[in-house]
């Protein structure tokens, strides 16, 4: 995978806490410099400003020196994404200071294809599909190839036994992720990896921050806001 020259990027925040485990990460030149991790999901909305504050201070950077604030913008649950991109948001307007949003997904084929590939004697063309579970037998999911092209955009999917067979039954899919073991257990279709196996999302969303930075590929601070892929509803018993 071809990545930009990072000789002029500055210092990024980065914050993840789409799925069930989280992390604020401070990096440059698209390398982390220090991070933490949250494995409480209930507890990211009070764990993540402190975790800010406490990563600032093991790294002796004050926010002033922070140039950009990056967040996963979903999918992901409902409430972690709320709370990521309104800290960013709330940051960002601070410091006056631009926002960076990235897929989820994308961010987590981007880990995986620098914790993973390429694979020890493989001959078949590679494909990394991550999945986000979406209770029940739904994902959150899309497929990208090992330089991280769209080969089918992010939706939520209701997973059977041959999903995913007529589009890709001449590449190696990799699945992974918090959903992906549910397909594992009912999956009929051949060329499948199933790895259960974190990935560092901290890592994948610096790379990505690093290059949206350097092409300026910034969000709007007013509109920004996540991405659900499905609605959310609430049920409220009389």
């Amino acid at each position: 995978m071809q990545w930009l020259d990072y000789k002029t990027i500055k210092m990024i925040l980065t914050i993840d806490t789409a799925t069930d485990q989280a992390s604020v990460c401070l990096s440059q030149d698209g390398n982390v410099l220090g991070a933490l991790i949250n494995e409480n999901q209930k507890d990211h909305a009070a764990w993540i400003q402190v975790a800010i504050n406490t990563l600032l201070k093991e790294q002796g950077i004050s926010m002033q020196q922070v140039k950009a604030v990056a967040v996963t913008e979903g999918p992901g649950s409902y409430t972690g994404l709320r709370v990521g991109m309104a800290t960013a948001k709330g940051l960002c307007f601070a410091l006056q200071i631009p926002l960076i949003t990235v897929n989820t997904l994308k961010v987590m084929a981007c880990a995986a294809i620098t914790q993973w590939l390429p694979l020890p004697n493989q001959t078949m063309q590679v494909a990394l599909c991550p999945m986000i579970d979406a209770r029940r037998m739904e994902v959150f999911t899309a497929v990208y190839n090992d330089q991280l092209q769209e080969l089918i955009a992010p939706k939520a999917l209701i997973l059977d036994p041959l999903s995913f067979k007529e589009e890709l039954n001449n590449q190696l899919l990799i699945c992974f992720g918090n959903g992906a073991m549910k397909w594992k257990n009912i999956s009929r279709v051949p060329n499948v990896i199933f790895i259960d196996e974190k990935i560092d999302m901290g890592k994948g969303l610096a790379k990505m921050a690093a290059d949206q930075y350097l092409t300026r590929n910034f969000a709007d601070l007013a509109y920004a806001e996540p991405v659900y892929l499905k609605e959310f509803y609430s049920y409220i018993k009389n």
